[in-house]
């Protein structure tokens, strides 16, 4: 199945097209990070039901909500990690990574995200 996938993206690319799908297997380093960086608020079941959650005066988003994330630009949520909420215009509450994570393991994440919600990747036409 996945050869199919990536043959068929190769077909679609080479015909001008482009197809989005949401990823078949995280990274493992992409996992690590989101354990390590966003466990703490977003919750083991990436929920958004982090033990930091109860006190916060804003809820953390749901990662496995499909409606929602799917809604979601992937140009939006890699600015929420690299520059925190505000810059979203979303809770302030919501931390800068930009100084501690690379734009590549924030694209990686943001990969995550789309396989946690199982959404595909999206982009602002």
């Amino acid at each position: 199945m996945k050869t199919l996938a990536c043959s068929l993206t190769v077909l679609l690319g080479a015909l001008g097209a482009s197809v989005s799908m949401a990823a078949d297997e995280p990274s493992p380093q992409a996992v690590k990070l989101y354990d390590t960086y966003c466990v703490q608020c977003h919750g083991v079941n990436r929920d958004g039901n982090g033990i930091n959650s109860a006190t916060m005066a804003v809820k953390p988003r749901d990662h496995t909500d499909s409606k929602a994330m799917g809604d979601t630009p992937d140009d939006l949520l890699f600015k929420a990690i690299k520059s925190g909420g505000l810059s979203v215009s979303k809770s302030v509450l919501m931390p800068t990574w930009g100084g501690v994570l690379t734009d590549d393991e924030i694209r990686l994440l943001v990969q995550y995200l789309r396989f946690v919600s199982k959404t595909q990747s999206t982009t602002n036409q």
